[in-house]
């Protein structure tokens, strides 16, 4: 089935909205451990444009948040899958077949990491992409706000920026705090006031 996919081509190009449990920036984007030894968090995908072999996926969100007991490379992880509500049967095929690894991409290479996996959730998805201020709320299952980073001795907003040449999910964007975010079915955590980062991706089998 897998295969069959992959010959049919798949496509997708928006903004990544991402937050988890480490400090601002993130050692992982440094290939550094987590600040706390264990990593906690994920990514909401906005699709502006995309498809998976006929299958249209334009305009939906979904999400997968993950609970890793030490550095994602080392594994064991458990996660959620979240798909927007507005989908159709076939366009929820396609989207959890991309987020289970089986056309390689991002997923290709963090499904090797995940022992487990709940959902799809099916939620209805409240998106503002803003950069610095962007927003996610996926029914209860997923609440999500960034803002930028403030000096800690004036208060002023910084607005710091990160190239990632070799980043699989982001290879450039903005480093901001989550005002708030926290994920509850199946994985649950509430990291707010940590990292988070939003950024473009194109992505793409070929």
């Amino acid at each position: 089935m897998a295969q069959a996919s992959v010959q049919q081509g798949w496509r997708l190009k928006g903004t990544v909205v991402v937050a988890c449990n480490c400090d601002y920036g993130c050692p992982c984007n440094f290939n550094a451990l987590p600040t706390t030894g264990d990593c906690e968090g994920g990514w909401t995908w906005h699709v502006d444009e995309g498809h998976r072999g006929d299958v249209s996926l334009a305009g939906l969100n979904f999400s997968l948040y993950v609970d890793w007991p030490a550095a994602i490379h080392q594994g064991n992880g458990e996660a959620l899958i979240v798909i927007d509500d507005r989908t159709d049967e076939a366009q929820r095929v396609a989207l959890e077949g991309l987020v289970r690894g089986e056309d390689g991409g991002p997923w290709g290479i963090l499904v090797n990491t995940i022992t487990r996996f709940h959902g799809p959730v099916i939620a209805p998805y409240e998106v503002t992409i803003d950069e610095y201020r962007s927003t996610v709320r996926a029914g209860d299952t997923i609440v999500l706000a960034t803002e930028p980073i403030r000096n800690p001795v004036t208060n002023a907003e910084v607005h710091p920026r990160a190239i990632l040449p070799e980043g699989f999910i982001i290879k450039e964007g903005a480093m901001v705090t989550s005002s708030i975010f926290r994920v509850n079915d199946g994985v649950s955590y509430d990291h707010s006031g940590k990292y988070a980062a939003v950024g473009p991706f194109e992505y793409h089998n070929a």
